[in-house]
């Protein structure tokens, strides 16, 4: 029991952590990456896409401060997507799910966090323009915003996190009570519990 359950943990990360991570982060190819926000300023930003380049991931890295972000649970940053007046992405960043934020260097407190802002299924070739904007958390000390694109990527299954999730918690509750109930069968005996051996004495005849 304890090594199925040990599975069914390996197996739930796999599927609820490991795949969107890799999905979102790793399929297809990038498209480039440009930097929205320094110095205290927003800019737009203008990306040629064709319509080879759909599925077209949007991503956004945002350093800043680790513990201000992580305990934020309002808006950090806006972002839209248009083209020819249409717009393809309209959507807000909260960053306070990510867990494994990297860090940017080991002299700064500042950390890298990624969220991710949508998907534009059907790309129109021609410009799109990429407008990141402020939310309304307070106290976020930004250094810097990058867009990250990335095109032709693969669609995470949303069924993939709930049910790898499921199993991890199945895994964990097996993993506690197999070791529960597998110290059960290890208690030594207790001594009193069985008659004392007989007493012999001198003639070899017991008392």
């Amino acid at each position: 029991m304890r090594l199925l359950s040990v599975l069914l943990l390996i197996a739930g990360a796999g599927i609820g952590v490991l795949y969107p991570w890799v999905m979102s982060n790793f399929s297809g190819h990038g498209i480039g990456t440009y930097r929205v926000y320094e110095g205290g300023r927003f800019r737009p930003v203008t990306v040629q896409l064709k319509a080879s380049d759909a599925p077209v991931r949007v991503l956004v890295d945002l350093t800043a401060r680790a513990e201000r972000v992580a305990s934020q649970q309002r808006t950090v940053l806006t972002l839209t997507a248009a083209s020819g007046g249409r717009t393809a992405i309209a959507s807000t960043l909260s960053f306070n799910h990510t867990d494994n934020p990297r860090q940017v260097s080991p002299q700064l407190p500042d950390k890298m966090f990624r969220d991710e802002a949508g998907v534009i299924e059907e790309v129109s070739p021609g410009p799109y323009v990429f407008t990141v904007g402020p939310g309304d958390a307070d106290g976020i000390d930004m250094r810097a915003v990058d867009l990250v694109l990335r095109a032709g990527t693969g669609s995470i299954d949303e069924r993939a996190r709930p049910a790898g999730y499921a199993l991890m918690g199945i895994g964990l509750v097996g993993l506690i009570l197999s070791l529960v109930f597998g110290r059960g069968g290890g208690r030594p005996q207790n001594p009193n519990s069985q008659p004392p051996p007989p007493r012999w004495g001198r003639s070899g005849a017991p008392r």
